[in-house]
């Protein structure tokens, strides 16, 4: 296990994290889309993470933690197939014959919720690469 195993960890997360605020963002700003480029509303978009580790058995795993490759890696970023809400507002010019307007399965309050939990994991993921410095550099001062 290296030093800086901790310090690269915790890097990885910031990545991730940073990403899926990005999107989560994204999601945000697109809440009232009703056209897209590849037609139809907007839809909801998730980012989907999974362990740097490749082993599946927990010796493996395990193995594979002392060994250092730990953290996290974006597999992807997936659309949401979750129903479209329908509106009714029959003056709005992508209104069916019936005045329905299919809106974006966007609920503002999970968006929200899950901002604030990838703003801590973040935070927390900062404070772990602060300590490890810290540990570091204390480390560093008891050869003086």
């Amino acid at each position: 296990m290296g030093m800086f195993s901790s310090i690269d960890s915790s890097a990885s997360g910031l990545t991730a994290e940073r990403l899926r605020m990005d999107v989560i963002s994204n999601n945000i700003a697109n809440a009232n889309t009703t056209r897209t480029s590849e037609g139809g509303p907007y839809r909801r978009q998730l980012v989907v993470f999974a362990p740097r580790t490749t082993g599946s058995s927990f010796n493996q795993i395990f193995s594979q933690q002392l060994d250092a490759d730990n953290g996290v890696r974006v597999v992807g970023i997936m659309k949401d197939t979750s129903p479209l809400r329908e509106v009714y507002d029959p003056t709005h010019p992508d209104a069916n014959s019936k005045g329905y307007v299919e809106m974006p399965n966007i609920n503002i309050i999970s968006e929200m919720v899950d901002m604030m939990t990838a703003t801590r994991a973040y935070e927390a993921n900062v404070t772990a690469i602060n300590s490890a410095k810290n540990m570091a550099t204390k480390a560093l001062e008891i050869g003086k």
